[in-house]
């Protein structure tokens, strides 16, 4: 196949790739799943994540451009929210939406619904 122009949603997930394509952003994002979404202080992540100061918050700086992550400011403290679960799955449904597009037995194998 192909490929005319890039779409929106091309540029889009190609950010996103992007922001993932570290094994230390990897990592943290998926501790922010696991924290679940009341998130974790950025000193706890750095912890649990063995990335601290100002490398965390470069890494965290990438992932929120790419709308995975957000922090908020609690007095002194800042939180590190978990991932923005919709941003993921619509990455996950962008891969997704054309699976076995040029197969002749499409779907036939496998679910992904």
């Amino acid at each position: 196949m192909k490929q005319e122009a890039f779409t929106d949603d091309d540029v889009e997930a190609a950010a996103v790739f992007a922001a993932l394509g570290s094994e230390q952003r990897l990592a943290v994002l998926r501790l922010l799943v696991r924290a679940g979404p009341d998130g974790v202080t950025i000193g706890e992540l750095g912890e649990r994540s063995g990335v601290t100061g100002s490398t965390l918050t470069h890494h965290m700086k990438i992932l929120a451009a790419a709308g995975l992550v957000r922090q908020v400011k609690d007095g002194r403290r800042i939180i590190c929210m978990g991932a923005d679960y919709g941003r993921m799955r619509g990455i996950s449904d962008y891969l997704l939406k054309e699976c076995c597009a040029d197969s002749r037995a499409a779907h036939e194998r496998h679910d992904h619904d």
